[in-house]
């Protein structure tokens, strides 16, 4: 699996090449976060935002489908006590209905071939009235192509199964019924959506 072989270089990635829209994406959850909150991360990677959730939450669950991801967020996050790591599908998620106060999943949607049964799922696990917090990349330029960051790791293996803007990202959700989405960017080399959105009942 892709993900599982590149976990090890992943961190080079978020903490050198695209440095400034991972901090800059690191403020914007952290602002979404308060103390009370039962928070469920999916494609929580090498623990990039694990980090920033579990300080402001009460108890986070923390997420990926690759292994090797899972274990180097292990590591990274080792000194934090409220975190319960799991593999986990977010196509079909194993928690009950309901059971989260915010839901995050971080840079997937575009990878996935059903990103309406993920955002589905993701909407199912969390409570009435909590919030799904989805950031992800923005790999399409104003133009239309795609970026060079798209396609280069593509060619690499990540396999993208789309390319939004802001404004089709935006368009995604609204098309899904939610209603009151929010979008923030965090600006870098390559900027990344943070879409914020109150659970479909």
């Amino acid at each position: 699996m892709f993900w599982d072989q590149v976990a090890g270089v992943y961190p080079i990635f978020t903490h050198i090449i695209n440095r400034k829209t991972h901090r800059a994406l690191r403020g914007i959850i952290a602002q979404q976060i308060s103390a009370e909150d039962a928070v469920l991360e999916c494609a929580c990677g090498t623990g990039l935002l694990t980090e920033v959730i579990a300080a402001r939450c009460a108890s986070l669950t923390a997420t990926d489908y690759a292994p090797n991801m899972l274990r180097h967020a292990r590591k990274n996050c080792s000194s934090f006590h409220n975190i319960t790591f799991r593999q986990a599908d977010i196509t079909s998620l194993d928690f009950p209905d309901m059971c989260f106060d915010k839901v995050v999943a971080g840079n997937v949607i575009h990878l996935l071939d059903e990103p309406l049964k993920a955002l589905s799922e993701l909407n199912r696990v969390c409570k009435p009235g909590g919030k799904l917090i989805i950031p992800t990349y923005m790999n399409k330029l104003p133009s239309g192509k795609n970026s060079a960051f798209s396609c280069a790791v593509g060619r690499a293996g990540a396999d993208f199964k789309r390319q939004f803007t802001v404004e089709s990202y935006l368009q995604f959700f609204l098309s899904a019924g939610y209603s009151d989405v929010h979008i923030t960017l965090a600006q870098g080399r390559i900027p990344c959506a943070v879409a914020v959105m109150t659970r479909l009942t």
